[in-house]
């Protein structure tokens, strides 16, 4: 399971729709209430085609306040965290801090589990070159994301990143195996 999670309008849903191929919601806004869970199958995600494919759920998490009362039973067992934000808006850039801290520092998860996405919106003036973070943000995997320009590049980011999390699963997975017979 991988939790999407953002503040308000920063295009949260849009990507959650995009990856996960779905067409729910398309060319109007509606808030996430909560949360939208999408299922998702991958097939070959491993690039074998022998493989069985993927399955995912992407759980796009409300980032409306009135509802911090669910982040922690959204992030139980949880595989990994995207937070998304406009890069445009000064308050995204103050909160993305708050986010990391919430859904991966307080949770037992790696800085490797954690994706952040600037988002840029269309018609936005796009400036990728000029984004700075501070620490600890500045140490995690940061994508810039323009549906309108490079989907392609975007979808080819998201699969690393999940390919990323599969390997991680299945790392932690053998050597649980591991310790059972030992």
């Amino acid at each position: 399971m991988g939790v999407f999670h953002s503040r308000c309008q920063s295009g949260k849903s849009v990507l959650a729709n995009f990856v996960s191929e779905s067409i729910e919601g398309i060319g109007s806004y509606s808030p996430t209430q909560g949360v939208r869970i999408l299922e998702y199958e991958k097939p070959n995600l491993n690039g074998n085609s022998k493989g069985a494919g993927c399955r995912f759920e992407l759980w796009d998490c409300s980032g409306d306040q009135k509802f911090e009362t669910c982040w922690p039973a959204l992030m139980k067992d949880s595989h990994g965290v995207i937070i998304i934000f406009n890069p445009e808006l000064p308050s995204h850039l103050k909160e993305i801090e708050m986010w990391y801290s919430c859904f991966v520092q307080q949770q037992p998860l790696l800085d490797s589990q954690c994706l952040l996405v600037a988002h840029h919106k269309p018609g936005s003036a796009g400036d990728t070159e000029n984004l700075s973070l501070a620490y600890p943000l500045n140490k995690l995997k940061l994508i810039h994301s323009n549906l309108e320009e490079d989907p392609e590049d975007v979808r080819m980011e998201f699969m690393k990143y999940f390919r990323s999390i599969i390997t991680l699963i299945n790392e932690s997975r053998e050597r649980e195996e591991m310790s059972i017979i030992s």
